[in-house]
């Protein structure tokens, strides 16, 4: 909602009645640019050209300088940081993401490290499976593909915690190929601009993977940026509550905002859970107890390049492991603090020793994996 009370899509309905003469004009200077491609949806080949044009043109002015775009970093980086974008703020994942691929730079790396080290490198990204995951994978990368991320989406689906979109992701960004990119942003973008209708989330659906692939650019390099560009589009502009109208690129085009944006926002059949009193926040109050623990060991126990400890002799690492094995340890009376409800608490604890991201000793105290 806008300052005044008014959906940003509370417009006249009547300045979209040139839509129609803004189509046919910026066609016409397109014309013969789009090849062979046929009309999707009712817009023509040469229309899809000029909203890849202003989309490109859009994505050169406006997009993020995030540290794994533009060629900065190795297909594993930019796994690792589809991974850690995937229900998480992109602010929140910049610094993790850095601090992550400085301590761990590849597969073979991330394999070694210890399970409570990974745990506690994933802070406080949420999801903190997600992390398990990504060294079950890179334990698969290192000893199966000689520590390079396979090419093939079949491969990289197969791959532990590595799902439909990333796989895709990988393929397009890492080694550039022509493959459709669907996370909630590109379906709400595209469903939003061809279809008229709001994009009511869930799985992903047949319908919105023949949309994608229809108006996917031919050219695979011109694909990747598509892709890209999208993505950011609906993270930044054509938001599920708030969408930018002036700022958008494709406003002229989209269906959605010259209906008036009906349904805009909703996406649920049932209301969304309340973060606060739920398990999900007392494991995360369980695990940040521990990861607290871990941060404040003694500095000779962590790896090179957490914190930048140097070398050390094999009777000084014996007695710092001795005491980061006492320091680590949550015991039960500080366990029962965390949480007044104590049959919630066991509970949580359970599900957390049950997902491998902690274990529980004979007297109830816990610690991360080691």
């Amino acid at each position: 909602m806008t300052a005044t009370g008014e959906s940003p899509c509370d417009v006249d309905k009547n300045s979209y009645s040139g839509i129609e003469n803004v189509r046919a004009a910026d066609a016409d200077s397109a014309r013969g640019l789009a090849g062979e491609r046929g009309p999707v949806e009712g817009f023509s080949a040469d229309e899809l050209e000029v909203m890849r044009q202003e989309l490109f043109a859009w994505w050169d002015e406006n997009a993020r300088d995030l540290p794994w775009r533009f060629g900065r970093t190795t297909p594993w980086g930019i796994l690792i940081s589809e991974v850690m974008s995937q229900q998480t703020q992109m602010s929140r994942v910049v610094q993790y993401w850095t601090n992550w691929m400085d301590v761990w730079p590849d597969a073979a790396s991330l394999a070694k490290a210890s399970t409570a080290e990974v745990i506690t490198a994933w802070g406080r990204l949420g999801y903190p499976r997600r992390a398990l995951r990504l060294q079950e994978c890179a334990k698969v990368v290192a000893e199966q593909y000689h520590n390079e991320l396979p090419h093939t989406y079949d491969e990289l689906v197969a791959l532990p915690g590595i799902g439909d979109y990333t796989a895709s992701a990988v393929m397009s960004f890492a080694f550039g190929e022509r493959i459709a990119v669907l996370d909630t942003n590109v379906r709400r973008v595209l469903w939003r601009t061809f279809k008229g209708e709001e994009s009511f989330g869930g799985a992903t659906k047949t319908e919105e993977r023949k949309l994608a692939n229809a108006v996917l650019p031919q050219s695979p390099k011109e694909s990747v940026i598509w892709n890209e560009a999208l993505i950011e589009l609906g993270a930044l502009i054509c938001t599920a509550k708030n969408p930018k109208i002036d700022e958008d690129p494709w406003a002229s085009h989209s269906r959605f905002y010259a209906a008036g944006c009906p349904h805009m926002g909703e996406k649920r059949t049932r209301p969304r859970q309340s973060f606060k009193g739920t398990n999900r926040q007392v494991r995360g109050i369980v695990l940040n107890a521990l990861r607290a623990l871990a941060d404040s060991s003694p500095k000779e126990a962590l790896p090179d390049g957490i914190d930048g400890a140097g070398s050390q002799s094999q009777h000084e690492s014996s007695q710092s492991q001795s005491q980061r094995s006492n320091k680590d340890i949550l015991s039960r009376p500080e366990v029962e603090k965390l949480w007044p409800d104590h049959i919630q608490l066991d509970a949580c604890i359970a599900s957390l020793d049950e997902d491998g991201l902690i274990e529980i000793e004979a007297d109830g105290s816990l610690r991360l994996p080691q």
